[in-house]
């Protein structure tokens, strides 16, 4: 049976709530409990470790909760994590009825959260998408947890490149200059990316060039996205003895840790080989962490992004990459197949130059047929700027 048009727009409400926070790599929850028609409580997952926005939602609305409705974006969890199961929490504030967005695909949950509350007397409504109006919010909801979902239906991180770029494609000039080629918010937006993702990795040619710190400068944001350098020649140990020049050596940041890794290539057979590992150990001490990769040691100037995934994903356990630059490391994530989305900032200028860096480098396409195609392209106009995002598609 179709839910009502008070329902939808409480599920509204608990969608764009939702939207807040940065809890990866957790999905993004919104919960609002609605009785007799009036909202009474509500919340959503600000950061991972965090109560969830069931029990934020619960806690505001207190003894009002008592045969109340709970509209939440995603299943109840119900199972131990770092907080308690949430199906506990909706069965003691008294809930009796509960509308679901979707199920999550979590193995722990999909479908037992929902079981467990109806075992408890509780009438628990999915959206359908069978109904237009629902199918709608489903789609919405798919979109506020792309990431999340992904990782969780695939077993692989979900990666996205991004770029600032002028007009014409490229990412800074001959000289190298790049500061800054878009403006505030585009900036800004930038950074929520960050926050959005797990990790953030760029190519140590970016890190010499801007010298950047590859942190989420966004209020809410408790986790800092830890910070990947593909560096196959060490090079970044010319700062040991200089670090403060170098911001992505600092690890800290007041009583915040901000997790660094360089990966650089294990040549156990190439005559620089124990001289790599001689300068990891110096960044070691600096306290960032290091990891060599081994596979093709016939190219030592380029390490393999596919390894350096498997690493994160295994190790790490990082479900979400925002490469960042530049063109090499993003063509290769490309050439690779591990890319699934880009988000381009467009400045409204032309730099040219054929010397100039642009956004995608490496070999390319041979054939335009061959080309990687975006779809479910977005675009949004941030001050003088411009946001392009879309869904990468393969070749076959």
């Amino acid at each position: 049976m179709a839910l009502s048009e008070q329902d939808l727009q409480w599920m509204r409400r608990a969608i764009r709530l939702a939207k807040r926070g940065y809890p990866a790599p957790n999905p993004h929850v919104g919960a609002v409990v609605v009785t007799d028609g009036a909202l009474v409580g509500e919340g959503f997952h600000p950061y991972k470790g965090a109560p969830h926005a069931e029990v934020f939602a619960l806690q505001q609305a207190g003894e009002r909760a008592r045969g109340a409705t709970l509209y939440v974006t995603l299943e109840p969890c119900c199972h131990y994590g770092f907080t308690p199961p949430c199906t506990n929490a909706v069965r003691e504030a008294g809930i009796v009825r509960v509308v679901v967005g979707m199920l999550d695909p979590n193995p722990e949950v999909n479908g037992k959260g929902v079981e467990q509350l109806r075992e408890a007397g509780i009438q628990v409504d999915l959206l359908s998408p069978e109904v237009p109006a629902e199918a709608k919010l489903i789609d919405a909801l798919e979109a506020v947890n792309r990431i999340y979902l992904y990782w969780r239906r695939h077993n692989r991180p979900f990666i996205t490149l991004k770029a600032a770029m002028s007009l014409d494609g490229k990412i800074a000039t001959h000289t190298g200059d790049s500061k800054w080629i878009t403006g505030t918010r585009a900036r800004g937006v930038a950074h929520r990316l960050r926050a959005e993702h797990q990790a953030v990795l760029v190519g140590v040619e970016t890190v010499i060039r801007d010298r950047p710190r590859l942190t989420a400068r966004v209020r809410g944001v408790r986790n800092q996205p830890l910070r990947v350098i593909l560096d196959a020649q060490v090079r970044l140990f010319r700062w040991y003895w200089k670090p403060r020049e170098m911001p992505i050596l600092n690890t800290w940041r007041g009583l915040q840790q901000l997790p660094t890794i360089v990966f650089y290539k294990g040549l156990p057979y190439y005559p620089d080989g124990k001289q790599l590992h001689k300068r990891a150990r110096w960044l070691e001490e600096l306290g960032v962490s290091t990891e060599p990769i081994y596979s093709n040691p016939e190219d030592p100037y380029r390490v393999d992004v596919r390894e350096v995934v498997n690493y994160l994903w295994h190790i790490w356990e990082v479900r979400s990459i925002l490469v960042e630059g530049g063109g090499q490391v993003a063509a290769s994530f490309l050439e690779a197949r591990l890319a699934n989305r880009i988000a381009y900032f467009y400045a409204p200028k032309l730099i040219g130059g054929a010397d100039a860096r642009t956004a995608l480098e490496g070999l390319g396409v041979a054939e335009v047929a061959r080309a990687p195609r975006v779809v479910n392209i977005t675009y949004r106009k941030l001050g003088e700027d411009w946001l392009i995002e879309g869904d990468i598609q393969y070749p076959d």
